[in-house]
């Protein structure tokens, strides 16, 4: 059985597509960060609030630039690593016979996407919270450490002077703080994403023999996002703790000392804080980044062809 070769044209679609995500999602993952990290914000609107009375419109695109620039380079590698592992996984176990993709293939390319996406996600994830976390408004955690909020708020003047002083205090490990609880986030979290989209999109094309319309991927995308996140953010929470750390002082030990320490202080509806956010972020970020990711794919095999 002849296997098939690796098609470029997955990350390449998937790059375009993971740009087009953070453009939509960044200002509800601020919102989504502050909660989870922050001090003082309460319900989700306060916080919305809070931010724009504090930092303006400006607030919620804080540390953009850097999940702009790097984060479609992780699409990439995450959109093209599932696509070409479902396509050999499933040639392997020659499954082309069902009508619908085989659940275990899905499964596995799911999971290794999600062993992957901590490799190149996990210091995204980090400087990126960095950035997010460093505005917030001073806490009586900050102020304890007698700390103004001018230099809270000056720790970190970029993307590139984060990584710096991450490594130089921490070093290249520094970089992975909070990969255990990202890795046991992702791997279950991109299985709740890719095979829900899957069958979705299956489901709602009008004949199995075309394609699915523009409308039915934004919509699977965008119910896949909305239910991978929902169920993601209980381990989310603990990773963005793990990383937001360092900002102030460092409490965790460790993925179970984080989970141990937020339970006991302040109980089990922790773990469920920002699952609104992550929700409703969810849907339009994903919703544009599997559209995007699809119309690129297709007008990228067609150019091909036509070559």
């Amino acid at each position: 059985m002849k296997m098939g070769r690796v098609q470029l044209e997955e990350f390449v679609a998937g790059y375009l597509g993971g740009a087009a995500s953070v453009v939509v999602g960044h200002p509800l993952d601020t919102v989504k960060v502050r909660l989870q990290a922050g001090q003082g914000y309460g319900s989700t609107f306060s916080c919305i609030f809070t931010i724009y009375r504090n930092e303006s419109v400006a607030g919620f695109f804080k540390g953009m630039s850097f999940p702009l620039a790097s984060i479609a380079i992780y699409n990439s590698v995450v959109f093209g690593v599932f696509s070409n592992a479902h396509r050999l996984i499933s040639q392997y176990r020659d499954t082309s016979r069902t009508n619908l993709p085989d659940l275990i293939d899905l499964t596995f390319a799911s999971m290794l996407a999600g062993c992957v996406s901590v490799v190149i996600g996990g210091p995204v994830d980090l400087v990126k919270i960095k950035l997010q976390m460093q505005t917030q408004s001073a806490s009586s955690e900050v102020m304890s450490l007698n700390t103004s909020l001018r230099h809270y708020q000056s720790t970190y003047k970029g993307p590139v002077h984060c990584v710096n002083c991450i490594l130089r205090k921490e070093g290249l490990l520094g970089m992975y703080r909070g990969a255990g609880a990202m890795l046991l986030r992702d791997i279950p979290g991109y299985c709740m994403y890719f095979i829900p989209y899957i069958y979705l999109s299956e489901c709602l094309k009008l004949d199995r023999h075309t394609t699915p319309s523009a409308l039915s991927v934004w919509l699977a995308g965008g119910i896949a996002g909305a239910i991978s996140w929902g169920t993601a953010t209980p381990m989310d929470v603990v990773k963005s703790r793990l990383q937001a750390d360092s900002l102030y002082d460092r409490k965790y030990k460790g993925v179970k000392d984080c989970i141990m320490q937020s339970y006991c202080n302040e109980g089990i509806q922790v773990f469920f804080r920002g699952i609104t956010v992550n929700a409703i972020r969810g849907f339009p970020m994903s919703a544009a980044m599997f559209l995007t990711y699809e119309l690129s794919l297709r007008a990228l095999k067609t150019s091909k062809q036509s070559s």
